[in-house]
């Protein structure tokens, strides 16, 4: 992908030296020969980097900084003068110029500034982006062994070199965001912005002004220009989460944003463009809500060309316990508190539980036993499932069936693990003396 450089001279021989030579070196090159055109040209599109004469028919490059500053557009700007000096150099830097070249401009010079400049830029980026990851714990979304979960991974790896949209479809608390992030991290875009936003609950207008952002006065309280999201993700990758829950009215301007990568802020005539790749995550069935005309079927099919499912932490058990612990190590390390434990039988109640909220109430259920427990040793009875309080006799089940006999020895079994080998308190839940469940252990051979 090439770097967009933004030439600014009123100098018609030296932009077509600029435009000419920099072309020749990889570059592709947009030019302005005045401030107000400058302004323009950022308005429909943001450049990797901007060369600016300083002096200007219209203004000079500090005009164009200060505008930019107002206008949040974060691009490195490179002053050319031909009336150097060390005082105009220093107050280019302090209005925030990236760099500061003299006339006459030698083009080996210039690449060399050019490259360094992007490259900081660039470095600037990796750093925030690295900042943002160790926010989210470095979560791998492909935890595990199970069949289901390798065969996303085959397929997520396959997908991670496409600019297309990705449609990523999975329950409540599966880790969509987890691999979203991944799909971004491992893609063409990985040096670049990363926006996300979270579609549920947002009204139109709110979704609106922070998708595309608005001008001054569009709206009551709308005392400054904004960018929106779609602006800031420019060259990189814009999430948004929850999809499925999108006003139906915003939906044919993010098809134009899919198909053209064109749209308008509120408030303004001016057609912007942006170079974004969008992914999408729902929990809910797209095909259908398409179907029943609550989804466009236009943007639906535009989005789900690259589509990849996330199993639901029921349909893979055999990787609950690798979850379960790298959740703890994470818990522990976030609470200060030293390596976690688990016990045995709380394992196995982790084992059993159908987990309707997935890997989200997993680590919930985790970290509140881990927050309660007094030794760093989670327990059976710290363990609060939806539907299930501790202690009950809901979160392990007898099966009725069989002879008497074995439904005693199978209640038996479920209140000393629930009680965690506790004969004590086993005994008193079974309402028999503690010598009497001790001959039974030693008949049973417990």
């Amino acid at each position: 992908m090439k770097e967009r450089v933004l030439v600014v001279d009123d100098d018609a021989l030296m932009l077509d030296f600029l435009v000419d030579g920099l072309g020749a070196e990889g570059y592709e090159v947009v030019q302005a020969e005045s401030v107000s055109a400058a302004f323009r040209e950022m308005q429909t599109s943001t450049p990797d980097v901007i060369l600016s004469d300083y002096q200007l028919r219209d203004g000079t490059a500090f005009t164009l900084l200060d505008w930019m500053k107002s206008n949040d557009v974060r691009v490195p700007l490179i002053v050319l003068t031909g009336y150097a000096s060390i005082d105009l150099a220093v107050q280019a830097v302090k209005n925030g110029a990236d760099q500061f070249v003299p006339k006459p401009i030698k083009l080996e010079v210039l690449t060399t500034v050019l490259r360094r400049t992007i490259e900081n830029n660039r470095n600037q980026q990796r750093y925030l982006a690295s900042k943002m990851e160790q926010t989210r714990n470095e979560r791998d979304p492909f935890l595990g062994k199970s069949k289901a979960i390798q065969d996303l991974k085959h397929a997520a790896l396959r997908l991670a070199e496409a600019n297309s949209p990705v449609l990523i479809q999975g329950e409540t608390g599966t880790g969509k965001g987890v691999l979203a992030r991944w799909i971004y991290k491992m893609g063409q875009r990985s040096e670049r912005p990363f926006v996300d936003l979270n579609c549920a609950g947002l009204s139109r207008e709110l979704l609106e002004s922070e998708l595309f952002g608005y001008q001054k006065g569009a709206f009551t309280g709308a005392v400054n220009n904004k960018i929106g999201f779609l602006e800031a993700a420019n060259h990189g990758t814009l999430f948004l989460d929850e999809i499925g829950d999108m006003d139906g009215s915003v939906q044919p301007k993010i098809l134009k944003v899919v198909e053209e990568k064109r749209f308008h802020r509120l408030g303004d005539v001016l057609e912007r463009k942006v170079d974004v790749q969008i992914l999408a995550a729902t929990h809910r069935d797209l095909k259908k809500l398409a179907q029943e005309d609550k989804f466009r079927s236009d943007l639906y099919f535009r989005i789900s060309t690259l589509r990849l499912v996330i199993p639901a932490l029921r349909d893979r058990p055999e990787d609950i316990p690798l979850i379960t612990d790298r959740l703890l190590d994470q818990l522990g390390g976030e609470m200060r508190r030293g390596p976690l434990r688990i016990s045995d039988s709380a394992r196995r109640v982790i084992q059993n539980y159908s987990w309707p909220g997935n890997i989200r109430e997993l680590r919930n259920v985790l970290e509140r036993a881990a927050l309660l427990s007094d030794d760093g040793e989670i327990h059976r009875t710290g363990l609060e499932l939806e539907g299930a309080p501790p202690g009950s006799p809901g979160t392990l089940k007898v099966v009725l069936q069989g002879t008497l006999a074995e439904m005693e020895e199978a209640y038996i079994r479920q209140c000393l693990e629930e009680e965690e080998g506790n004969v004590v308190k086993a005994a008193a839940r079974l309402g028999i003396p503690r010598s009497s469940l001790y001959a039974k252990i030693k008949q049973l051979g417990l």
